[in-house]
């Protein structure tokens, strides 16, 4: 049995699924992260903050798209952690 665990936006900005346009995504749907592994970047006025995966398991969907705008408490992405 599996458990889903939500990263939420601690800042409003711009989410960036990549670390350069031309370079591919720090981490894909489907893929296995690990707690403090690094799943996206949140632009605001020119700085840059990462976005880190709090547990550990597999990174089941993302609910925002590259380079959309979020706000604080909207949910980026799901991970599925064992039970």
């Amino acid at each position: 049995m599996t458990r889903t665990h939500q990263i939420i936006s601690p800042l409003p900005g711009i989410f960036y699924r990549r670390p350069a346009p031309d370079v591919a995504e720090f981490v894909a749907e489907g893929s296995e992260v690990h707690c403090g592994e690094v799943i996206g970047l949140i632009e605001v006025m020119k700085q840059f903050s990462e976005v880190t995966a709090d547990v550990d398991g597999i990174l089941k969907s993302f609910h925002i798209e590259n380079e959309d705008f979020i706000e604080p408490g909207q949910v980026i992405a799901s991970i599925e952690t064992p039970k």
